[in-house]
């Protein structure tokens, strides 16, 4: 379990192939990993993985082809987005957040509005009835506010801060990114319409 507040950018240095999917060497920036062991999650653009070999620098994941195929930017080397599991003692900041991606969406636009960027999202159609005005997202990992929602895109503002510390400052339209919509109104929505299949 997450809450969607980014603790570091790191790096996927390394994506080795192996049997059925990937294995993934990650530099982890500033990430504190003193209270890290075997078999620990972390978050890695929102998607949970385990911690298979670590040091204080680095640690190695593995990536099923389940997976791959229901994510984006796990697959090459490139900056991502960390974040340690939560501790049942710590302050949830964010949202609850699962570290199970529900789909992939893209950037329709992201553009400044004052000091802050505005970015909308095209989601999955099978996504849009999660998403909810003022409601919660994960995106790459990172815990946002819905602004907007219209059909199956959606708005959020970005403030300096954000854009700082996680890797949502280098998005453009086009770019393909992590969703993860709000683990309660999924639960909502199971318990009004019982019968319904994904």
């Amino acid at each position: 379990m997450f809450t969607g507040i980014v603790a570091a950018v790191g790096r996927i240095d390394t994506v080795s192939p192996q049997d059925q999917g990937l294995r993934l060497a990650i530099h982890v920036g500033s990430l504190d990993m003193s209270d890290v062991a075997l078999g620990d999650s972390i978050a890695v653009n929102g998607c949970c993985l385990t911690v298979i070999r670590f040091d204080p620098q680095t640690f190695d994941a593995e990536v099923s082809q389940e997976t791959i195929d229901c994510t984006t930017g796990l697959g090459a080397p490139g900056p991502v987005n960390l974040e340690k599991s939560l501790r049942l003692a710590d302050r949830l900041d964010g949202h609850l957040v699962s570290g199970h991606v529900d789909g992939v969406g893209t950037v329709i636009a992201f553009a400044p509005v004052g000091g802050s960027m505005r970015l909308e999202i095209e989601a999955p159609p099978a996504l849009a009835r999660y998403i909810a005005r003022k409601g919660s997202i994960c995106v790459q990992g990172a815990s946002l506010t819905v602004n907007r929602v219209d059909g199956n895109r959606f708005e959020i503002n970005l403030i300096p801060h954000t854009l700082q510390v996680t890797t949502l400052g280098g998005l453009s339209p086009g770019t393909k990114v992590n969703l993860e919509v709000d683990m309660i109104a999924r639960y909502c929505e199971r318990m009004l319409h019982p019968g319904q299949t994904d």
